[in-house]
């Protein structure tokens, strides 16, 4: 029988709620598929997160259509790498985060427990910062009393504890479906050439001939595939309790795959659906420097044609921000577990991860100026993409190992994927440090 805690847990201590749900062989493959739902859904928030905002609307607005081919590349690859994140979990019983501590000595497992920490900074400053920009467009509160204002949402994680890991899986859905309605409902008012919008979709050479197509291209891959969010996956799937045998790890794998893929198209879906806008209602209307979300919430209702258009646009920005805030928590916990078996109150890994995302922000927009948003959010981004070799290659090792993996290790056409999707992120990467230092 599948059946629920009788006892709260703490959604946001991942020793405290693996094993929370059960899943029965013997069920219909519907209520499998339902209670394996979940996890898929609280990594894909990653993934549409106000960095994700600002990359695309700036490769929307500054080349139209040219760079879609890049957010359904980076949203294919972060299928596969969130796939093999999931299998390793579900096989070994072990987070990547534990795993890496298993298999590395420190002089290896400490830098990549530091890149992983600062991938997790770089996303809270996006959410701070999307969170910010949010009230500051709908309510007219000053950007750096934003990010004063979005450290509070602090407390509706703490509020949450012992809330029950469903719990937070289904505000996460809430959320979720705020975001995907608000932009279905822009999409309808702009009206979209979908024939440009297809041919997007065909890979060209515009991110090899243009610097800034190159920056925006590997700012969308950092802001799709997230290295925290792999150290995550493997941890928080988890929290479906199956049975040790080779059948029911394969049931596993296969129902979570399906959740995964299903929540990351959607994920895909939502980051289409904001270059497509920013494409739609500015570059075809002449407005190719749009690279700040704030130009685009103001530029959206006299090309629109409705104030509707800019307040769904806001709406949806704040439903990302506090949505992302709850995978970062999880994460920062996840691995401070996994790497330094180092176990604190949940709501003071939520103040750390807070504080350090606060200071760059608050720096650099006294630095830089409150119309520097954008540019701050797009290098939140690059650092992200800039850190995710350094998941990957654990993770494409781990999984590739059969003395680990058993049966359950990654086939040969697999094995080659992951490999060449590895070495392609690297090379993007290097290419952007190329081209920034001349």
């Amino acid at each position: 029988m599948f059946r629920l805690p009788t006892t709260a847990t703490a959604p946001f201590c991942p020793s405290e709620v693996h094993g929370s749900i059960a899943l029965d062989e013997g069920s219909p493959l519907w209520k499998r598929l339902l209670r394996v739902a979940g996890p898929g859904l609280l990594i894909s928030v990653g993934y549409m997160d106000p960095g994700n905002w600002a990359t695309d609307i700036e490769a929307g607005s500054r080349f139209g259509h040219a760079l879609m081919w890049v957010v359904l590349a980076s949203s294919l690859a972060a299928m596969l790498l969130q796939t093999l994140s999931l299998r390793l979990g579900l096989v070994t019983g072990q987070d990547l985060a534990q795993a890496c501590r298993d298999r590395y000595r420190p002089a290896v497992r400490l830098p990549l427990w530091v890149m992983a920490e600062l991938a997790i900074v770089a996303c809270d400053v996006a959410e701070v910062l999307g969170t910010a920009l949010a009230l500051h467009l709908l309510f007219g509160v000053p950007l750096l009393g934003g990010v004063g204002i979005a450290a509070l949402d602090t407390l509706i994680v703490l509020g949450l504890k012992g809330r029950g890991f469903r719990q937070v899986e289904a505000i996460i859905l809430g959320l979720v479906m705020t975001i995907g309605i608000c932009y279905a409902i822009q999409l309808a008012l702009v009206g979209p050439d979908w024939v440009a919008v297809a041919r997007g979709f065909i890979p060209n050479g515009v991110a090899v001939h243009d610097p800034k197509a190159l920056l925006l291209a590997i700012g969308i891959l950092g802001a799709t595939v997230m290295p925290h969010n792999l150290y995550l996956h493997s941890s928080i799937v988890q929290t479906r309790r199956i049975g040790r045998t080779d059948a029911a790890k394969r049931d596993a794998i296969r129902l979570s795959t399906i959740d995964t893929l299903v929540s990351l198209t959607l994920a895909l879906m939502v980051n289409a659906a904001i270059l497509i806008l920013a494409a739609t209602a500015f570059h075809a209307h002449g407005h190719r420097d749009v690279a700040e979300i704030q130009d685009a919430y103001h530029l959206l209702d006299p090309l629109v044609g409705t104030a509707a258009a800019s307040v769904l646009f806001g709406v949806a920005l704040l439903a990302a921000g506090q949505s992302s805030t709850f995978t970062g928590t999880i994460a920062g916990q996840v691995l401070m577990e996994g790497f330094l078996r180092l176990k604190i109150p949940c709501w003071q890994r939520r103040l750390a991860t807070r504080f350090l995302a606060l200071v760059p922000a608050f720096l650099g927009l006294l630095w830089l100026g409150e119309g520097a948003v954008g540019r701050l959010l797009v290098a939140s981004q690059v650092v992200l993409s800039l850190q995710l070799p350094f998941a990957m290659w654990p993770l494409i090792r781990m999984t590739n190992d059969r003395a680990l993996m058993g049966d359950f290790a990654n086939g040969p056409v697999v094995r080659a994927l992951s490999w060449l999707l590895f070495a392609l992120v690297t090379a993007a990467n290097g290419a952007l440090l190329v081209s920034l230092m001349q």
